[in-house]
């Protein structure tokens, strides 16, 4: 005989304790016990066998409620029984318990894997059940019109849905029971916090060193799902990963040094299939790759493997596949990771490796090496372990090429990006290394290269994100603390919005002087206000997803100014959706 395995079971006697192999054989794929066979599948023999055949049919129909076939089989004149259980399709129970054949043993279904064992043999999935304290309150319409301006781009949801009411939206996707109940994919899509109802919904990301007990420092992403891989993706840009600088014509391009489409669809993956009974999705980013692991056990019969060949979409859930298909954000032939390994090798990159550790999938982004020193860099600069950004330690070396940054680039061109960086900063001290590089048209390294010369002018305060550069000017200290108000609202925005360039400067910088107040904010005058529009316009043509506060970066004006501009121009621009991940949408004339 052959060996025992996942759909085969030996035992040398029948006991009805053995009842229990049987439900689990039941509850899996099915499976066959013989009895009269040793544990290395010797014939042993079996005595009563008449008899026990007919006992064993019968309380296995009245105790579990299934018919099983038992059969007696003979060989070298010795006979033993065969008794073959089918897989049913729905849920079996032994006094109250479900067992459940895995691998080449039993178990008994708890807690959370009995729920999921459940839902499953009942056709239903964790984020189908509904919410027995959630009330629609709780659910945030700046997601609903985040996820509506989405599925309409995408062309899977029809451009009147914007008009109607949340609970019509919430409905049409399934999301709300017929009593008015919202379902567990409602709250983790739309809720404003459903961290509060699921708390391992959030997404965790880290910086580690040679190992993974070497924690550099770290971001944990809260919120809502559907605006999740927003949120991420715009982490990974600003502290984790080098995005390089390329030129089309005229038009200044930044690449994410791992492509931005694949990255994705893999976390939008990892989103939809994620157990939300579980703990959160952890992001790794190390100097040679990026792990990316979620909760969950793969579809039944399906290896890591399999993910990179064509194979069916079967998702966990179900109803949060379904939203995210509308917003486009994910395909549903099971086509994802092909695209995704495609994508990887334009870019000259190994596919992604899949395995299952740690009772999830794990994803292994593979890094380019040619980006090792700037990944050094980064690091060095960037953030420390305190999460601060750090010019004093900046390499001599830090200075990359770009198509304005040649290696032949001399101390004048240096001298004069170091007075260009400095009137920036005394504009606006919020500006980041990244946004500096932007409004110069230099490389963030250029950037990090003239911040180190400039280390007796100039330091950096408070943490990487939200905090501000002190300039020091003549032993007088400017200190220009951050706005925290990120609204933006160019339909009531006052007609005396724009304030004076002396006003502005005294408001912020009582110490500052009048001949660099004037000079840091020059007074507008019509033909300025006109030019700046037009400039507008066309930053917005060629990047619809740009805030105001980054047009004001590019054009070395305030905020105020651009928001009196783009209340001007309501005839010729109108934004479209939430603050975050809303667009421009220029009007036609």
């Amino acid at each position: 005989m052959n060996n025992e395995s996942q759909n085969t079971e030996y035992k040398l006697t029948w006991r009805d304790e053995y009842l229990k192999w049987v439900c689990g054989f039941a509850n899996a794929q099915g499976g066959t016990i013989y009895i009269g066979i040793d544990d290395k599948g010797n014939i042993k023999g079996v005595d009563n066998i008449h008899r026990l055949s007919e006992d064993i049919p019968n309380k296995i129909a009245t105790r579990l409620g299934i018919i099983a076939d038992v059969n007696i089989l003979a060989k070298d004149n010795l006979q033993y029984l065969e008794i073959k259980v089918q897989p049913s399709n729905i849920p079996i129970s032994l006094n109250g318990a479900y067992h459940y054949r895995s691998g080449s043993t039993k178990q008994e279904l708890k807690g959370i894997a009995l729920q999921q064992f459940l839902l499953k043999k009942l056709g239903r999935s964790w984020d189908d059940i509904p919410h027995e304290t959630a009330t629609l309150n709780r659910i945030s319409r700046t997601a609903i019109d985040y996820f509506l301006n989405h599925a309409i781009r995408a062309s899977r949801m029809p451009s009147s849905a914007l008009s109607d009411s949340t609970e019509t939206i919430l409905d049409n996707l399934n999301l709300i029971t017929d009593d008015g109940k919202l379902r567990n994919a409602a709250l983790l899509l739309f809720a404003e916090n459903p961290q509060r109802y699921f708390p391992g919904s959030e997404f965790k990301i880290g910086r580690f060193g040679v190992s993974e007990s070497d924690l550099m420092f770290q971001d944990v992403v809260e919120g809502n799902i559907i605006q999740m891989t927003e949120k991420v993706i715009e982490l990974l840009r600003s502290k984790y990963l080098i995005s390089h600088i390329q030129y089309e014509g005229l038009q200044r391009i930044e690449k994410l040094e791992i492509p931005e489409d694949a990255l994705r669809e893999l976390i939008n993956n990892a989103i939809c299939h994620k157990d939300y009974m579980g703990v959160a999705i952890q992001m790794k980013v190390y100097n040679d790759r990026v792990e990316l692991w979620n909760d969950g056990l793969l579809p039944d019969g399906m290896e890591p493997s399999d993910l990179l060949k064509p194979h069916k979409s079967k998702p966990r859930n179900k109803l949060i596949s379904a939203v995210f298909y509308r917003a486009g954000y994910i395909e549903t032939w099971g086509r994802g990771i092909e695209k995704v390994c495609a994508a990887f090798d334009s870019y000259g990159l190994k596919p992604p490796q899949f395995e299952f550790t740690c009772g999830g999938l794990n994803t292994i982004i593979y890094r380019n090496e040619k980006f090792k020193e700037e990944q050094e860099a980064l690091l060095n600069v960037s953030v420390n372990s305190n999460n601060t950004e750090n010019i004093q330690n900046l390499p001599e070396n830090a200075e990359q090429s770009s198509p304005k940054d040649s290696p032949k680039s001399s101390s004048k061109s240096s001298s004069k990006s170091s007075s260009k960086i400095l009137e920036l900063l005394v504009n606006n001290p919020s500006m980041t290394t990244q946004q500096i590089a932007e409004s110069l048209g230099i490389s963030k390294r250029t950037v990090l290269k003239n911040l180190k010369k400039m280390k007796d002018k100039i330091m950096h305060v408070g943490p990487y994100n939200g905090g501000y550069w002190k300039i020091n000017d003549n032993s007088q200290t400017q200190n220009v603390s951050v706005n925290s108000n990120n609204t933006e609202n160019i339909q009531n925005l006052p007609e005396n919005a724009e304030q004076s360039s002396s006003k502005s400067s005294s408001k912020s910088s009582p110490k500052s002087s009048p001949k660099s107040s004037s000079k840091s904010l020059p007074k507008s005058s019509p033909k300025s206000s006109s030019k700046s529009s037009s400039k507008i316009l066309e930053l917005l043509v060629n990047n619809p997803s740009m805030t105001t506060q980054q047009i004001a970066e590019s054009l070395g004006i305030t905020k105020r100014a651009v928001l009196k501009n783009l209340g001007k121009m309501k005839d010729k621009v109108i934004h479209v959706g939430p603050y975050n991940g809303g667009y421009w949408k220029i009007i036609e004339p």
